[in-house]
């Protein structure tokens, strides 16, 4: 199992961005998250939103399959402290619309995650030696 987690922004990733009101499913999100938990990921929910309209998106994502691991923090549970803590979260994998360069799609999105385990992780869940990369001809 591989126990690695993914951190979704739901506007403009998961959904088309119409916030405060949800969106459009983008093509392939759900699939793509319920293939992504399938393969050992946990998932949580990195939102800008809060109060109603959180609750609103965590339940949309629940009626179309999706039940976070986490909600806004690294981990269920987790007592937020801004004291103590940094804001930012604890995660493997960040997938969201403001990614530089843009959001590539969900199938996209599937295939950097599918390609980084197969070429970087081994079973044990160790590092795997980097392969090298093939030319046009695959030489």
């Amino acid at each position: 199992m591989i126990n690695k987690i993914i951190a979704v922004d739901f506007d403009g990733t998961i959904v088309d961005d119409k916030y405060p009101e949800i969106g459009k499913p983008k093509i392939f999100a759900f699939e793509t998250l319920r293939q992504s938990h399938s393969d050992g990921y946990r998932l949580t929910l990195w939102t800008y939103r809060s109060g109603k309209t959180l609750d609103e998106a965590v339940e949309f994502c629940k009626e179309n399959g999706i039940i976070f691991y986490a909600i806004n923090n690294s981990y269920e549970g987790e007592e937020f402290d801004h004291s103590k803590q940094s804001r930012k979260i604890n995660a493997d994998i960040f997938v969201d619309d403001r990614n530089l360069g843009g959001f590539p799609g969900w199938s996209a999105v599937y295939q950097i995650i599918k390609n980084r385990i197969e070429l970087n992780i081994h079973d044990n869940g160790q590092e795997a030696p980097k392969k090298k990369k093939r030319g046009f001809f695959g030489l």
